[in-house]
């Protein structure tokens, strides 16, 4: 496609959340760091929400990566197993991508993240128990036991409530599990539920993740390029990024949307660099952007006619 007319290795704009290409702006810093500390601190829940598409589940990778970083050992290179290179690491994870579970699915792929052997036809109260004693073996080992639920707006109360409960579980020092919960604004309304008022008040660290800022789409596109293999300084010219930030209010799924189209279409055209014309026919055919804005525009236009010509008539009734 375009990857050869721009100098690029591979594309740099792509939807998957690949942590090579984790741009550290001021809000995603803050929230890696706000997750270090509180998982290192021991304590039972953190929250981080964000809108669609800033980059949650980025972060959540980036997070997971940073904490089980390979433990330098004297033992010689081709020796150690993957088992023991395993239990090495600091921390026992589980990841749950999609948490839309009832209680008893939710423990059933908690055990099976956590490496337990478990039949289908075990009952909950044998579950709870196996999920104990490896929480306490994992304590024992001087470990720690995290689950990160992704999307977690999903989640039934019921099943949140439970959570709940398993992290009951604590030494004299610290819990036994901690829970990470990313998810879009919504799961803060499913927090204000009477039913999980204990669990909300067991939230001590949280953030919200925001948009790029202006001065940080042109920098979050030069490092996305030169990731990909771009050995120049930017692809992108000022009124390109201007108008690219305008368009996708800094949502970095939008900008990466917009962003590969703007390069296929400068590419189709011969361009060398993308023009302020390839940002605007790109936005034309990504609905979310461009056109949510207008819409959003002529509604707010609408409304305030509207609201001056009732004031009008009452005037002059």
């Amino acid at each position: 496609m375009y990857l050869k007319h721009f100098g690029l290795r591979e594309q740099p704009f792509s939807l998957t959340p690949d942590t090579s290409f984790f741009f550290a702006c001021a809000s995603y810093q803050a929230a890696l760091n706000t997750l270090l500390i509180a998982v290192r601190n021991g304590e039972g829940f953190i929250k981080i929400t964000g809108e669609v598409g800033n980059g949650k589940t980025m972060l959540c990778r980036k997070f997971l990566m940073a904490l089980n970083q390979r433990v330098p050992s004297a033992t010689p290179v081709g020796v150690t197993t993957e088992a023991e290179s395993i239990a090495k690491q600091p921390f026992l994870i589980a990841y749950i991508p999609n948490p839309c579970l009832e209680p008893r699915s939710l423990l059933l792929v908690l055990a099976e993240q956590f490496g337990l052997s478990v039949a289908d036809s075990i009952d909950q109260h044998q579950l709870l128990k196996a999920l104990t004693r490896c929480l306490l073996d994992c304590a024992r080992n001087g470990r720690r036991a995290l689950l990160c639920l992704d999307e977690a707006q999903a989640m039934p109360l019921n099943s949140l409530e439970v959570l709940r409960l398993l992290t009951n579980l604590e030494t004299e020092k610290r819990k036994l599990l901690q829970v990470v919960l990313f998810g879009q604004p919504e799961l803060d309304d499913n927090l204000r539920a009477h039913s999980v008022r204990q669990l909300r008040q067991r939230i001590t660290f949280q953030h919200q993740l925001r948009g790029l800022q202006r001065a940080e789409v042109d920098r979050y596109l030069r490092h996305r390029l030169g990731v990909a293999g771009f050995a120049g300084e930017t692809l992108f010219s000022k009124a390109a990024v201007a108008k690219l930030q305008r368009i996708t209010k800094g949502t970095p799924r939008l900008i990466n949307i917009v962003a590969h189209k703007a390069l296929m279409v400068a590419f189709g055209q011969g361009h060398q660099q993308v023009s302020v014309g390839d940002i605007a026919l790109a936005g034309k055919d990504t609905p979310q952007s461009l056109y949510d804005w207008l819409i959003w525009q002529i509604l707010a236009a609408g409304l305030l006619l509207t609201t001056l010509l009732w004031l009008l008539w009452m005037v002059l009734r």
